[in-house]
């Protein structure tokens, strides 16, 4: 049987920050680590030295977690406020032998949403270091396939992430393509009459895709940067990675990028023509109760006429005066609603 990679993944505690962290051995045949209920653990294989393994992975980190890593590998380990900055001179740095790089990546809240969580990386020719303070579904698929082979290095850690960061963007992509499909046969198919509720579900769903998108082109650009500068940065000493790898992987984010313009105008377009029957059913409104009271307009001349209170009309002593007056209330009434009939304002 294969011997698993020598890998670390340490855990914070979450809720229970202030408990001692529980060491288990890590299974060598099935590359898993073990689970104990309310506890993250941290395990490596063949034991718990963390100065020998080739990738350390740290999930919301309690201080004395941080401080141990960084005694065991001779590295700084960056806090989240230093992996949070926005600037490219912050996010992407080379100190002591080793990359320090940092982007947001996706992260699920909850079954449809996304959010952005900052993720930090430090690579050296040793050991790769990833600091992160929420569960990305990018790292645990880079854990299974990690895990799965023998002799890992902490180069081919790096990689993996990288490209399961950009196949799990090219997942929520197709998945965002497939909604605006949808939205775009719903939206122009022909239709009776469109509901206002019906028109607001629309617009609802056409800004979680348009958020959903946003994100993922978030997290692709600062992959994107990551793998620029460490390709190009041509500086003496730093750790090597495979040319063709960081090529193919640049070349998705290339092509994912331009997709995700496509689609973001897409969407744009679905929200012009939903904005756009809105204003129709509006419109159709205000057509509406003009007409009506258009329409009503000379009937309620004539009652006011023969409202007036003066002593000679000669209709009021009239014996036909009164349905006459009916009968002029009704014409004056359908004059103008035929005529709105006939310019197909109605």
């Amino acid at each position: 049987m294969a011997k698993a990679s020598l890998v670390a993944y340490l855990y914070g505690l979450g809720p229970r920050r202030g408990e001692r962290l529980a060491g288990i051995e890590r299974s060598a045949a099935t590359g898993n680590p073990a689970e104990r209920e309310g506890v993250q653990v941290i395990s490596a294989h063949p034991g718990e030295d963390l100065g020998a393994a080739t990738w350390i992975d740290l999930l919301g980190p309690t201080r004395a977690e941080v401080e141990r890593v960084g005694r065991a590998t001779g590295l700084r380990v960056p806090a989240e406020s230093e992996i949070s900055e926005i600037e490219s001179s912050s996010r992407l740095m080379f100190e002591s032998g080793a990359y320090y790089v940092s982007t947001p990546m996706v992260a699920r809240r909850g079954e449809d949403d996304l959010v952005l969580s900052p993720v930090g990386f430090v690579l050296s020719s040793r050991v790769l270091i990833t600091v992160r303070f929420a569960e990305i579904a990018s790292f645990d698929a880079a854990h299974d396939a990690f895990a799965s082979q023998s002799g890992g290095t902490a180069e081919d850690g790096f990689l993996r992430i990288l490209e399961a960061a950009v196949d799990r963007s090219a997942d929520g992509l197709e998945r965002a393509g497939a909604q605006c499909d949808e939205l775009s046969r719903s939206a122009f198919r022909p239709s009776v009459g469109r509901v206002s509720g019906d028109l607001r579900a629309a617009l609802r769903r056409i800004g979680s895709v348009a958020d959903r998108t946003s994100q993922i082109r978030d997290g692709l650009l600062g992959v994107g940067r990551i793998a620029a500068f460490v390709v190009e940065s041509g500086i003496a000493g730093a750790p090597s990675l495979s040319a063709a790898r960081m090529k193919a992987i640049r070349t998705d984010i290339a092509s994912l990028t331009d997709y995700e313009a496509h689609l973001s105008g897409k969407v744009q377009f679905l929200l012009d023509a939903t904005l756009g029957f809105i204003n129709i059913e509006q419109n159709e409104i205000v057509k509406t109760l003009t007409i009506a009271s258009v329409v009503g307009i000379p009937p309620v001349l004539v009652v006011g006429v023969y409202g007036m209170n003066f002593r000679v009309m000669p209709e009021l002593g009239w014996r036909f005066g009164y349905p006459m007056a009916i009968a002029l209330v009704v014409v004056s009434a359908l004059i103008p609603a035929l005529w709105f009939k006939r310019r197909r304002w109605m």
